[in-house]
């Protein structure tokens, strides 16, 4: 077992992909199967799982790769310390909901380690590729949340995937609406008050399930109903439409503005959001320091 092979294996993990982490190593696609399946027959396990689809990691390659990225990361800093080596590109994923705070968290990480080099991936993406980004460690850190009626689902999901999920706070309902809609000068609005207003959510693409909506309330009809699958489209056609969308009511006035404003939602529901991780993967540092700045910018919620 060589460290060549452990950066072989990190890199198809990254990339969900033997032929584009081919591509990013620059060898051949041959080259590089053949030198995980020699790894693979080394270590008497199965690292990656190959499908017509694609590749899946495997329970134990997950266990691998989670041994595999603390020795680079260790090797790299004797290198450092020792060598003089210039440091490599530093990388980080995270696959989230469509939420604010989880894009702050990502901007004040940067901000605060201001790194020469990094290659680093948000992916506001749907419920269930978070599920699978994490699983598959194509993401160290997934953002999603939890309610009474979703969680027997996506806990199903995560014990089956080895995945755990951590609070970051528990939210009462409210709405995101334009400041100029007629309903942003009430305290709270009820659903009675929005029944003529056009209702926003995310679409899930092939997982479309209302155990995988973004929104609570998912199985609840709608006069007017208009799925996004992006948040700019999203608070656009909040102002542009007099629309609304139903979410935790945190919101970032420095990346969002003040067109957008949370009404609390007069209905009796909890939300709970927080992350999601890899049980047989320890964090690398820079995915505990994300973890630190979403606990920062959440404290007080």
């Amino acid at each position: 077992m060589t460290l060549q092979q452990l950066k072989y294996a990190i890199e198809i993990a990254t990339w969900g992909s033997i032929n584009e982490a081919a591509k990013r190593l620059f060898i051949a696609q041959p080259s590089l199967s053949n030198a995980i399946k020699e790894l693979e027959a080394e270590l008497n396990i199965t690292i990656f799982e190959r499908t017509n689809k694609g590749i899946s990691i495997s329970v134990e390659g997950a266990e691998f790769l989670g041994y595999a990225r603390q020795v680079l990361e260790q090797t790299e800093l004797l290198e450092n310390r020792y060598l003089d080596a210039k440091p490599s590109p530093q990388h980080f994923s995270v696959s989230t909901q469509h939420y604010a705070f989880s894009v702050n968290a990502f901007v004040n990480l940067l901000k605060k380690y201001a790194l020469e080099e990094y290659e680093f991936t948000i992916r506001e993406t749907k419920t269930y590729e978070i599920l699978e980004d994490v699983k598959n460690l194509r993401s160290e850190i997934g953002i999603l949340y939890l309610n009474e009626f979703n969680s027997k689902v996506i806990n199903k999901l995560m014990k089956e995937n080895n995945l755990e999920f951590t609070v970051l706070f528990k939210a009462a309902p409210h709405v995101f609406i334009s400041a100029k809609n007629p309903l942003a000068k009430q305290e709270r609005v009820t659903l009675e008050d929005l029944d003529s207003y056009p209702c926003l959510s995310f679409e899930q693409g092939e997982y479309n399930s209302f155990h995988f909506s973004e929104e609570i309330l998912s199985t609840l009809s709608h006069k007017k109903s208009i799925r996004v699958s992006d948040r700019a489209t999203l608070f656009n056609l909040l102002i542009g439409l007099n629309g609304y969308t139903i979410s935790t009511g945190v919101l970032s006035a420095d990346l969002n503005g003040n067109n957008i404003i949370p009404v609390p939602l007069d209905i009796n529901e909890t939300i709970t959001v927080g992350w999601i991780s890899h049980k047989s993967v320890t964090l690398s540092r820079l995915a505990t320091a994300y973890v630190q700045e979403l606990e920062e910018v959440t404290k007080h919620l």
